[in-house]
């Protein structure tokens, strides 16, 4: 007999299995030193070569071996399909591109083969700089080559790469439907670039088991989206074909390749056995106690993933290490009153997580925080797709959603969490999903199942739409104000969205209703007992070669919230514009005003204003400044209050090795008497690229916080400092073949009390991954 707790994990369990059945049948040359040329926009008018290029290609089989060095001498090379990018699609619309750049592809029975000729008249002003794979808000700011292939050919998802003239890679799942570009997503494959006297050179093999793909021996088309950022005073933005403004549809406009013939996958089976070691040694009272050595720990583990088929993957850990060695980006979680969100960023459950994601977030892989085993496995067979996994989670804490705000309650015992995926798409239009997603644990469980579709009217217009249902139950020794929040068992949640984009306008309108009784504990739902509309409307203009603008915008955006008793709980109404210029500038000015219910009290009309700016003025410097001024409430004491934020960050980059980050968040809150509170958070970010595969890396986050305690309604401290440090060595081979090396340090200070040692650990991790 299956335990009640494991009955629903069981039918992901079975699931899995007919997932199986069903499927039966670089090395880097370095150049000279960037410089900061201007480049002018193209003149306004399409292009003839680019409105004539075709958009149907044939690919031939490699003649010889490929070496993937960054050197096109190979034959193979002589003898495959090769085409120019004669497309300027941004900041130009369709014009002639500054630069002149040649793609080119070919094939063998294990790899996809591509290559990339980057031509540039002025060498010594490419921006190359050596990084870590997928640290793509740095990797954008280089020049780069990307394509993003189609390989079912159904203009739905594709696998994109980009790397840059050193060889550094990011990739990504692109989901057309979601309109989602996950860098999040790891594939094993080759990649070489080197700066040549033209300009650079880009070599690829990507090994067809890292693919999905149709499963026939047939020869097969392909989408292939081609594309070149050539970044100087603009960030010019070329494609090997013509793009129409206002078609939100991107795979519908790339280029076909056929002739890909006679596939075969491979084994594709892949073993990642791990050994994590890690100590941490605490405090043993505060503040005059020592620093306690934690025992040692040991853990070996082991991820496995298995293709077994083109189009079906399975994948399982055991014991898997999900610490993480890149700290979150640090958040200033001051009078706020909802849970912040964290991108996930363990392996295993990014794996095919495009899937997974939903309008409403419905599954967030972050709430598994100390699994002791996981199984995944997704399918796409034609037009449909599938995928579940199961994990035990030796650690079980819910978000509790209000209208007013949200918190975390940690539950007693482990979880066993579960979910269930199938998506079909309806011709080239329309894409219906279904979800379950459930959490099993001692007396208690959360299971939220749902219906989702998309559907494209044309090339401009989207109408998204989800429907869920829940069911909770929290055990009954949990605290009475935290089972108070469930009014029923059950609940709902509804969603719809439209959304209309052409060349010059773009407007957008959504619904959505979440009852006070929702919970969706496998996802991020922070608020519940909701009914939203809000709207936006905005006005594109487009510049031309002599303006001073790429491109200038005029907006409007309206909300408006009520719980479900009919009392309007929030209003906003902002006006807003926006451009971008010369020198990769962009600057958006905002005038809000809001209305907001809390606590029993009805603050209206609040006026803030806000401005975001970011310039690049070089390859070596980029600058970003967020400013927020004006009324608000002080949610801690329930009064208004005036509210001041700015926040400053810099990124420098020193020759092609270091890269430094600077992030500073400054908030004050004054109320009737005086200064309430001041809060300051800084981040400091140093990283040494020994290669593409190594780097050294410290990070420096510090918490100021300054409050004034007669101005409070409770006990405050009128002080309290964190400080939090990291120090990372890193050697990837590949995202899973790693050694890791590291030390983390974190201090506590109080009024009276200066920065105190609290926690230091030290931690190690090795992986290989055996590709069979």
């Amino acid at each position: 007999m299956i335990p009640k707790r494991l009955a629903v994990p069981a039918l992901v369990l079975a699931a899995l299995a007919a997932l199986v059945s069903a499927a039966a049948p670089a090395a880097a040359q370095e150049g000279p030193e960037a410089a900061t040329p201007e480049t002018p926009t193209p003149a306004a008018g399409p292009a003839p070569a680019c409105l004539a290029q075709p958009r149907d290609f044939e690919a031939r089989r490699a003649t010889s071996a490929i070496e993937v060095d960054g050197v096109l001498d190979e034959p193979a090379w002589q003898d495959a399909l090769s085409f120019a990018l004669p497309c300027e699609w941004n900041p130009g619309d369709n014009v002639a591109p500054p630069v002149e750049t040649d793609f080119l592809v070919t094939y063998d029975d294990d790899n996809l083969y591509l290559a990339w000729r980057a031509f540039d008249p002025e060498p010594s002003a490419i921006r190359a700089n050596l990084m870590d794979r997928d640290s793509i808000n740095t990797f954008v700011q280089d020049d780069h080559v990307l394509l993003i292939l189609d390989t079912f050919n159904d203009e739905r998802r594709g696998f994109q790469l980009r790397v840059n003239p050193l060889g550094v890679q990011a990739d990504a799942l692109f989901s057309q439907s979601e309109g989602i570009e996950d860098f999040s997503y790891d594939m094993i494959w080759d990649s070489a670039g080197r700066i040549t006297e033209e300009g650079y050179v880009v070599e690829v093999a990507v090994p067809f088991n890292q693919l999905r793909f149709p499963a026939t021996a047939g020869e097969q088309t392909w989408g292939f989206d081609i594309g070149r950022s050539y970044p100087r005073s603009v960030r010019h933005r070329l494609a090997s074909n013509s793009r129409e403004r206002g078609n939100n549809c991107l795979l519908c406009q790339a280029t076909k390749i056929s002739g890909f013939e006679d596939l075969e996958p491979g084994r594709n089976l892949q073993v990642t056995p791990t050994i994590t070691a890690l100590r941490t040694d605490r405090l043993s009272s505060f503040p005059a106690g020592g620093l306690e050595s934690g025992d040692e720990e040991l853990e070996p583990g082991v991820t496995a993933r298995w293709g077994v088929s083109p189009n079906v993957t399975l994948s399982g850990t055991l014991n898997p290490d999900f610490s993480q060695v890149e700290a979150d980006v640090a958040q200033l979680a001051v009078n706020e009153r909802f849970a912040l969100f964290f991108p996930e960023k363990r392996p295993f459950f990014l794996e095919g997580g495009d899937l997974f994601t939903t309008p409403i977030r419905a599954v967030f892989t972050r709430t598994v925080a100390d699994p002791r085993w996981g199984l995944k496995g997704a399918a796409k067979q034609g037009a449909n797709a599938y995928g579940a996994f199961v994990t035990e989670d030796g650690v079980n804490t819910v978000l509790v959603p209000t209208n007013q705000g949200s918190r975390i309650a940690a539950l007693d015992g482990g979880v066993t969490g579960s979910v269930v995926r199938f998506r079909r798409d309806f011709g080239a239009e329309t894409t219906v999903g279904a979800l379950y997603a459930g959490r099993e644990g001692d007396a208690y469980h959360n299971r939220v199942f749902g219906l989702d579709a998309v559907h494209r009217f044309g090339p401009s217009d989207r109408l998204t739409v989800q429907i869920l249902g829940s069911e909770t139950r929290y055990p009954e020794a949990l605290d009475a104000a935290l089972r108070a929040t469930l009014e029923e068992d059950r609940g709902y949640a509804f969603l719809a969205g439209w959304d209309h984009e052409t060349r010059n306008w773009f407007w957008s309108a959504s619904y959505q209703d979440l009852d006070p009784s929702f919970r969706a504990d496998s996802g991020f739902v922070p608020r519940v007992d909701v009914r939203e509309a809000q709207g936006v409307v905005q006005r594109h203009f487009w510049g031309e070669a002599e303006d001073f603008f790429n491109r200038f915008a005029i907006g409007l955006y309206t909300r408006r919230v009520e719980d479900h008793s009919g009392r309007l709980t929030d209003r906003n109404l902002d006006l807003y514009a926006n451009f971008s210029g010369p020198l990769q500038s962009f600057a958006q000015v905002s005038l809000k005003n809001h209305q907001q219910f809390f606590g029993g009290v009805l603050y209206d009309d609040l006026w803030r204003g806000q401005l975001f700016a970011e310039l690049q003025p070089s390859g070596a410097l980029r600058v970003t400044l967020f400013t927020d001024l004006g009324e608000t409430v002080d949610f801690q004491n329930n009064r208004p209050a005036d509210g001041f934020q700015v926040g400053p960050s810099v990124e420098l980059k020193l020759g092609r090795h270091v890269n430094l980050r600077a992030s500073h968040n400054f908030r004050r809150l004054e109320v009737e008497g005086g200064e309430l509170l001041e809060a300051n958070l800084t981040e400091l970010r140093a990283v040494y690229n020994l290669s593409t595969r190594t780097f050294v890396r410290a990070i420096f986050q510090y918490f100021d916080l300054q409050q004034d305690p007669a101005l409070f309604t409770f006990p405050v401290e009128p002080r309290v400092e964190d400080l939090f440090t990291q120090l990372l060595f890193s050697y990837k081979v590949n995202p899973q073949t790693v050694l890791f090396l590291g030390y983390s340090d974190a201090r506590l200070g109080l009024e009276d009390v200066s920065l105190t040692q609290t926690a230091r650990t030290f931690f190690a991790k090795i992986g290989y991954a055996w590709t069979l």
